[in-house]
């Protein structure tokens, strides 16, 4: 018991940095300077990997598409919508295991 509530509040606190990342994202997505796109391309990266640990697939797997979208981008293919629309599926799903987590237990 002690340990799922253990691995309940880590996944809550990935899934917070989560939706700061994907906030850094969505604020420098028009930015198409070398080292935005490298830090977005991070951020993805960071994503993609943590999200499978934690169990969060579709997080992961939303965040694979992104950082290779990122990357094509970053070769000059047009690839706005593409990059908008994953960022969109991170979101929702962050949202989403956000929502279904259960409520924090007292004194935790």
């Amino acid at each position: 018991m002690v340990i799922d509530l253990e691995l309940e509040e880590l996944k809550r606190e990935f899934l917070a940095e989560a939706e700061q990342k994907v906030a850094e994202i969505e604020s420098k997505i028009a930015d198409r300077s070398p080292e935005s796109l490298e830090r977005l391309s991070y951020l993805a990266h960071q994503l993609k990997g943590s999200g499978g640990s934690y169990g969060f697939q579709r997080i992961s797997t939303d965040a694979t598409a992104l950082e290779a979208a990122l990357e094509r981008l970053g070769e000059g293919e047009a690839m706005d919508e593409t990059i908008r629309q994953h960022v969109v599926n991170l979101r929702s799903e962050i949202d989403r295991h956000s929502r279904e987590l259960p409520p924090r237990a007292a004194g935790v």
